[in-house]
């Protein structure tokens, strides 16, 4: 198929088979990595710009404002250049240095809040709600509290179920930030029939399911303190809530790349963590899905890297290796066929 717009890439997304148990319980990953800009927050930067139009909120040639950890703005960067739109995005260093760089190659403006790495959400998105404010052609898409970001993501819930040909999602299990991937898929699986018990993800130090706040490393996941909850955050339909602490999720994430040649984000390294030292509880049978919210090659400078790594205090060898041996055990299920020999 030949497309004529980059956002007719979004979605289509293939489901992985990370393991599965000597009782028949599969830990499927949902790789969102595949959609243009890596990331699964195109679908909701394409909803809410989508979504603005139809209510007249965002007029041609307009401006539209956000702040962003990295994927969301680099999803709303590609629907502004290709739907003929301005975009400001409001940025920490915090954020992963290829984000911004990305955003940047695409065309938008980045407006820096903070003069260190420390995690700043709440003065971005107060900055970002001054700039839009101040300017009459302009739109703060507020990603954390826009209804259109958990509907983006209804096509995953659908193409999940179309993938599975049959089968029920019986466990969704999947990072927390803004909420909207989580929420708005698991909302369609359960409109749709399905009795998916609904798990989030969060890093330890963020707030959404309780407990002291703190500093994590974890991008694009989480609500640090100070920060407010994102409405997309739909305790109705969850189920239970985690935490998970940069060193395994971090971990998580090598050890898959070093086992599987699969590079996965920190966020998603945390799902999988989760996922993957209790799948042998669930039920017999069951399939778990993990959403895969970004690949790991915007990371490279830093948890794939020892020397960033170390000077945090995130390196730690012996929970690669148990995260490592744990893979090994069940990957023994996973039935992956052996590659043919060249001709």
């Amino acid at each position: 198929m030949i497309h004529t717009s980059l956002t007719g890439l979004i979605g289509r997304t293939p489901l992985f088979q990370l393991a599965r148990t000597g009782s028949g319980t599969r830990l499927l990953l949902k790789l969102e990595q595949f959609n243009p800009t890596g990331a699964a927050k195109i679908r909701m930067a394409l909803s809410m710009v989508r979504d603005a139009e139809a209510r007249g909120l965002l007029r041609p040639g307009g401006r539209i404002v956000e702040s962003t950890s990295g994927n969301t703005g680099l999803g709303l960067a590609v629907v502004a250049a290709e739907l003929g739109y301005r975009f400001t995005a409001v940025v920490d260093r915090h954020a992963c240095a290829d984000k911004l760089r990305a955003m940047a190659a695409l065309g938008a403006e980045l407006i820096f809040v903070g003069d260190d790495d420390r995690l700043a959400t709440s003065a971005r998105e107060d900055l970002a709600e001054q700039l839009a404010a101040a300017d009459p052609d302009a739109f703060f898409t507020e990603q954390h509290n826009n209804p259109a970001n958990a509907d983006g993501y209804a096509p995953l819930a659908d193409e999940l179920l179309a993938d599975l040909d049959g089968a029920d999602v019986d466990v969704l299990i999947s990072a927390v930030g803004t909420g909207g991937s989580l929420f708005g898929t698991a909302r369609r699986l359960r409109e749709r029939g399905s009795g998916v018990r609904v798990i989030g993800v969060e890093p330890v130090g963020s707030i959404a399911f309780g407990g002291d706040g703190g500093p994590y490393w974890q991008s694009g996941t989480g609500t640090p303190p100070g920060a407010t909850v994102g409405a997309a955050v739909d305790y109705a339909l969850l189920d239970e809530g985690v935490k998970v602490a940069d060193v395994e999720a971090f971990a998580t994430a090598r050890a898959v790349a070093a086992a599987t040649g699969l590079l996965i984000g920190g966020s998603a390294g945390g799902s999988v963590f989760a996922a993957l030292t209790r799948l042998e509880d669930f039920a017999p049978g069951s399939t778990v899905v993990s959403i895969v919210c970004d690949g790991g090659e915007k990371y490279l400078d830093t948890i794939f890297d020892d020397e960033w790594m170390r000077a945090r205090g995130l390196l730690d060898d012996t929970t690669e290796a148990r995260i490592t041996a744990l893979l090994a055990r069940l990957s023994a299920g996973a039935a992956r066929p052996a590659l043919p020999l060249p001709a």
